[in-house]
């Protein structure tokens, strides 16, 4: 049985009768389900559909960026993102003075290494699509700190930011002063965030952890449905130096008695998320079993997908993302939702395909083999591992005919950069190093000289500064006639890809 689409359900002239009409129709739902969806589709009739999501720019109006920007240095004043006390002592005890926010909503929790951010935003889309009021909380941020909290598939405003902030500030202050440390950058911002939502109200969470999954920040929220995207090696100096030990830590996002979807793993990491599953009586959904890929196909433009949910077969799905990790990253999303609706366990029906069509045609992933410029073609990735940069590197092979491809590639010191390096050394013909603005910012002196082991002296050229670096690639890209069909390809961090975006002009 397929799930009714929105149009057909009801006339909306009425709020309170359209309320009524549709708990009536969702007798196959869970009842509390049922009239949040209601009330939140009412809400939707009289307020509109949501606006698109875009990247946001500072605010237009001057009070507000310098209100901003004051939040910005308080929150940079703690801890950053990369200094841990592997814990969640201080979350919880923020949340238990704000009155547990994240209890009042349910929650789908991903944790993983790779393809995270990507698949959140296609969750959202397709929870947006069944007329579900979202929250969604990912890190890090492209280009604004707002990007984090969205509501609705769309970043939170500026002000409600500021708002948000200020709300939960005198909380946060009574916290630091009871705990040895004070509460860190990512803490906050996921206080706030939770704070948020429950604000909103949002009808579903869609949370990304930020790093691991027992100790992180945002696993004081059980969620019904624990996403685990592929595992690879990353942050090995915190999380373990093998996929079983790193696995250990990211099956902390899998609670009592949910369903778990897991994207296709190493043998060892699948190994000990499934023993962490039956420990807790959690229902696991593999990719390849239960759910997977049909068929893909390059389409302009994205790529043409038919895949297999828990509840059925799903076909003509345009994806307007490139790469084959982004399809497995959609069907991943798509099982998150059919578990969250009940489908496979409770209920042997299907979605409506025509809504998920409608929902998989609108996402975006910005930062993600994105295309900013046109001749020379200039595409952004953040992959920063050697798994993500592997995955990129087929991408980008497989989506473009370039003749002739010139990396700029900037860093953060502690990662593996000479495997992200490797994955990128045969599709590139020249790289030019850099570094971002950031202070973890690896050395372009330093990166160049790893870079000239894996490429050769004669392919590596440095320019410390980013704006330096990308006008070189891009006139390497065109110096000559017969590289027409030449790009560029700028990766290696996610800062680095935010501050190139800003500087290509891209919104």
């Amino acid at each position: 049985m397929s799930e009714p689409r929105p149009s057909d359900r009801h006339d909306a002239s009425d709020p309170e009768d359209t309320f009524a009409e549709i708990v009536d129709e969702e007798t196959q739902r869970d009842p509390d389900l049922a009239v949040i969806e209601a009330g939140s589709r009412t809400l939707r009739t009289q307020s509109g559909p949501p606006q698109a999501e875009a990247v946001p720019d500072r605010p237009a109006d001057p009070e507000t960026d310098r209100a901003l920007r004051a939040v910005e240095e308080e929150l940079a004043g703690r801890w950053g993102e990369t200094k841990l006390e592997p814990s969640v002592t201080r979350i919880a005890a923020l949340m238990d003075v704000l009155g547990e926010p994240q209890r009042a909503y349910p929650s789908i929790h991903i944790t993983g290494t790779n393809g995270k951010t990507s698949t959140a935003r296609m969750i959202e889309a397709l929870l947006g699509a069944f007329e579900l009021r979202t929250g969604r909380y990912t890190s890090p941020h492209v280009q604004s700190v707002t990007e984090r909290i969205s509501l609705d598939g769309a970043p939170i405003t500026a002000e409600r930011f500021i708002e948000t902030y200020d709300d939960i500030k005198p909380y946060v202050e009574m916290v630091d002063a009871q705990q040895p440390y004070r509460l860190s950058f990512f803490e906050v911002i996921t206080g706030m965030a939770y704070a948020a939502f429950a604000d909103a109200p949002v009808d579903v969470a869609v949370v990304e952890v930020g790093m691991g999954g027992t100790w992180d920040a945002t696993n004081v929220i059980d969620g019904s449905v624990a996403v685990i995207t592929p595992i690879s090696l990353d942050h090995t100096d915190r999380l373990g130096t093998t996929p079983a030990e790193i696995a250990e830590e990211k099956s902390g996002v899998i609670k009592q008695d949910a369903t778990v979807i897991l994207a296709q793993q190493p043998v060892d990491a699948a190994q000990v998320m499934l023993k962490k599953a039956v420990g807790v009586d959690a229902t696991v959904a593999r990719e390849g079993m239960e759910f997977g890929i049909v068929s893909r196909e390059i389409a302009v433009g994205g790529q043409l997908l038919t895949l297999r949910g828990l509840g059925g077969e799903y076909d003509n799905i345009f994806l307007p993302l490139y790469g084959a990790h982004q399809a497995h990253n959609a069907v991943v999303a798509l099982a998150a939702v059919e578990a969250f609706f009940g489908i496979g366990a409770e209920q042997a029906r299907s979605l409506d395909v025509e809504v998920v069509r409608k929902a998989f045609l609108s996402v975006l992933s910005p930062g993600r083999l994105e295309v900013v410029r046109s001749s020379p073609t200039v595409v952004l990735d953040a992959a920063h591992n050697p798994a993500g940069a592997l995955a990129a590197a087929e991408g980008v092979s497989e989506a473009f005919n370039f003749t002739r491809l010139i990396g700029v590639v900037g860093a953060s010191d502690g990662k593996d950069v000479r495997g992200l390096l490797e994955a990128f050394e045969p599709i590139f013909a020249e790289i030019v190093v850099t570094r971002n603005s950031s202070e973890r910012a690896m050395d372009a002196d330093a990166l160049a000289a790893i870079a000239v082991e894996v490429f050769g002296h004669e392919r590596v050229q440095v320019e410390p500064r980013l704006d330096d670096a990308l006008e070189a690639a891009i006139t390497l890209a065109e110096e000559e006639a017969e590289y027409a069909g030449a790009g560029v390809l700028v990766t290696g961090s996610v800062i680095t890809v935010g501050e190139a975006r800003l500087l290509l002009g891209r919104r």
